[in-house]
């Protein structure tokens, strides 16, 4: 398998001036740079990014390899390039040109087309584009340029919403979707929910959210939660508090432990915490059924 570059490694292939970048700017699964670049020719390893090329100023002619196989447009602003993950290419062009790059994850890409197909998803691949005109993706990638610049308020959140609508929209228009297996529609299958039970049990410590649990069964939130309910009758909030209820019983039971470090070793914040819950879900504080057993 042939070792992935990431978006900051890229100038070590493709020598160019950084304009603009959202370099430690805690963005997730989306990131931004802008080049001033003479021309070049060049060849880029397979990087584990999607890359949006938006030509801001400069026209060249443009020829890439992917696959073996050479296309030529000519490049101009107002169009832009798509390059899938995990495929090598060679660019090669002759006049100096500003681009900037809009680079999104694999696993965002996945994960909003999970939720987006209500499935899970094992791949997804672009469209091998060298030029394309779309106002969609060229106002959203303007935006994501123009946040990495600027800088603004609640700008992880603001770009990682951009990237999400960008994502959605590339997988309308731009993109091959592989799915993973055969799936129920509105169900999990058993497989998922036992290791979704394995991985609770294992973390019941803990604090458990329902992006962890989402990303162990292979599913966007909105999805999980949707199936995760149609299967087990219950939310997943509700399904991991009754197996911290069901440990906290047998630990209690068991009279070897303080009812406070029984509290953590469930996960509960604290011991108010667990004698609230048993209270509104077994009449009964933990103290009292301690001391009935």
């Amino acid at each position: 398998m042939p070792v992935l570059i990431s978006p900051p490694d890229l100038p070590n292939w493709v020598p160019g001036r950084v304009m603009s970048a959202s370099d430690g700017l805690g963005w997730k699964g989306v990131s931004h740079r802008s080049y001033r670049y003479t021309g070049l020719d060049v060849p880029i390893p397979p990087m584990d990014h999607v890359m949006i090329v938006r030509y801001r100023s400069g026209q060249t002619p443009m020829e890439r390899c992917l696959d073996g196989k050479w296309s030529k447009e000519a490049c101009e602003p107002g169009v832009f390039s798509l390059l899938t993950h995990s495929e090598p290419s060679h660019w090669y062009w002759t006049q100096c040109i500003d681009v900037s790059h809009t680079y999104l994850s694999e696993a965002l890409m996945c994960r909003v087309a999970s939720d987006v197909m209500e499935r899970p998803v094992a791949e997804v691949r672009l469209l091998d584009l060298l030029r394309a005109q779309d106002p969609i993706v060229t106002n959203i990638t303007d935006a994501i340029t123009q946040e990495a610049q600027q800088r603004g308020l609640g700008g992880a959140l603001y770009a990682e919403a951009l990237a999400m609508q960008l994502t959605v929209h590339l997988l309308r228009r731009y993109a091959a979707v592989t799915y993973k297996d055969c799936f129920v529609a509105g169900a999990l299958p058993p497989g998922r929910l036992r290791r979704l039970d394995e991985y609770i049990e294992m973390h019941l410590h803990e604090n458990i959210t329902i992006e962890q649990l989402a990303q162990v069964a292979e599913l966007g939130v909105w999805t999980f939660t949707k199936h995760f309910k149609s299967t087990t009758g219950r939310s997943a909030h509700a399904y991991v508090m009754d197996r911290r209820v069901e440990r906290a019983r047998r630990l209690l039971s068991q009279g070897l432990m303080a009812i406070k470090e029984v509290a953590f070793a469930c996960g509960f914040s604290d011991q108010a915490h667990m004698t609230r819950v048993f209270r509104a879900r077994l009449g009964v504080t933990p103290a009292r059924l301690k001391k009935a057993d």
